[in-house]
């Protein structure tokens, strides 16, 4: 049997927040109590630590099977672990798709390998081209917890209805990328000011408000429960906050990125800040900041998308959008979201950790007696300067910065994962 001992356990599931020790065996969470006097074979001493569920992330890309050049499965655990991270969902632009059960097959028990749990979507349309359904049963059947053709939008109403009226009698979710290619001459940077003065077009806000209120009341309509991923744009929030006072059907995500940064981001980072839907407004954040407060975006999501530095490096017009997040995720919601005093350390963890894990019907988030040990111990107060990654990639605007939250250890099925020892 294993200890942990006098750390500060926020349990957001539960709600107990104070010190408790924690005994762990065979995997297991055994006892969790004020003081535990037996004996205990290793013994982390968590004084000063606060100790959580691990953390539990909905939208990754972990970029395997296809482009490994990127990341891979093993490498992309890793920097979870590095994270926090004990329970992640790879989205489906691989190649192949994950539009069929052996894909699936391939990235799941590949997953199982790596320490911590590996779950995976299954696409909304085959090859991710929006004009014919996958077989949803099918694909749960091998293992799908949710459908998302993340990287595309569902264009086709018709489709989407579709999709909607399957995905409810399954009862799935079907998480969104809502973007209208129509709308966007340039992607990954906000239509404004800053585009303007990079000499391109932009991405207009009207693209992902567009999409938003269709699918919302498509998913009205059907039953069915969606969630727009990435949200970037303050009336896309409101659409949700309205939408959820007579349908609770309806969800959404924020990434650390888009409460953290505007596209003055572009400014300095240039391509390094560069995502899809792409940073938009101080106002913008601003109400993402607050759509996470009042729960009307009920997760966090990293949207974690490693690229190639030679990609990156191609220019504004031609690099591809996405940064890498899982190793910032934590850190970055106690910087901008606790320390100034939006969320308390419980919120921030809620939204991390028991929200998406009962979202997706995942078997995580939770400290309790029973359940799989997932946990990560951390100093909320302490800081360290993000310098490298344990992932493939090193695309984000955020290496060389002061970010709180050293993680100590993250635990998975009671085995110690990660050690900053």
């Amino acid at each position: 049997m294993d200890l942990i001992r006098n750390g500060y356990m926020i349990d957001p599931a539960s709600g107990i927040e104070g010190k408790r020790d924690i005994l762990i065996e065979e995997g297991k969470i055994k006892c969790i109590t004020e003081h535990y006097e037996g004996e205990a074979a290793n013994i982390i001493d968590a004084e000063g630590l606060v100790v959580a569920p691990g953390l539990v992330d909905g939208h990754v890309h972990f970029r395997d099977p296809g482009f490994t050049y990127k990341e891979d499965i093993y490498t992309g655990a890793a920097a979870s672990a590095r994270g926090g991270f004990t329970s992640v969902i790879m989205m489906g632009n691989t190649e192949p798709h994950m539009d069929n059960p052996d894909t699936l097959k391939y990235v799941l028990d590949k997953g199982k390998s790596t320490g911590i749990k590996v779950y995976a979507c299954a696409n909304v349309t085959k090859d991710m081209q929006g004009k014919e359904l996958v077989n949803m049963q099918e694909m749960i059947d091998a293992g799908a917890v949710l459908f998302t053709d993340d990287g595309k939008p569902v264009m086709s109403e018709e489709i989407m209805r579709k999709a909607c009226e399957n995905a409810a009698k399954v009862r799935k979710i079907i998480s969104l990328h809502e973007e209208d290619p129509k709308l966007i001459t340039d992607n990954g940077i906000n239509a404004g000011p800053v585009a303007e003065k990079m000499g391109i077009t932009g991405s207009p806000r009207q693209a992902e408000i567009s999409m938003v209120e269709r699918d919302i009341k498509i998913a009205m309509e059907t039953g069915a429960e969606i969630t727009i991923q990435h949200i970037s744009a303050a009336e896309s929030v409101e659409l949700i906050r309205q939408a959820r006072k007579t349908y609770k059907g309806i969800h959404a995500e924020a990434t650390p990125h888009h409460f953290t940064l505007t596209q003055e981001a572009v400014l300095k980072y240039g391509a390094m800040a560069k995502m899809n839907p792409p940073l938009r407004e101080e106002s913008d954040r601003q109400a993402i900041i607050q759509g996470l407060k009042d729960g009307t975006i009920e997760t966090i999501a990293t949207d974690h998308a490693p690229h190639a530095s030679y990609e990156k490096e191609k220019g504004l017009r031609e690099a591809p959008s996405g940064i890498i997040g899982i190793e910032t995720s934590l850190g970055l919601g106690v910087r901008e979201l606790v320390e100034p005093g939006y969320l308390t350390l419980k919120e921030l963890l809620e939204r991390m950790t028991v929200g998406p894990a009962r979202l997706y019907g995942l078997l995580a988030g939770e400290l309790k007696e029973g359940a799989d040990a997932d946990i990560v111990i951390f100093n909320p107060k302490e800081r360290a300067k993000y310098t490298s990654s344990l992932s493939k990639s090193s695309n984000t605007p955020f290496l060389g910065q002061e970010i709180p939250a050293v993680i100590y250890y993250t635990i998975c099925k009671g085995k110690i994962i990660y050690s900053k020892y």
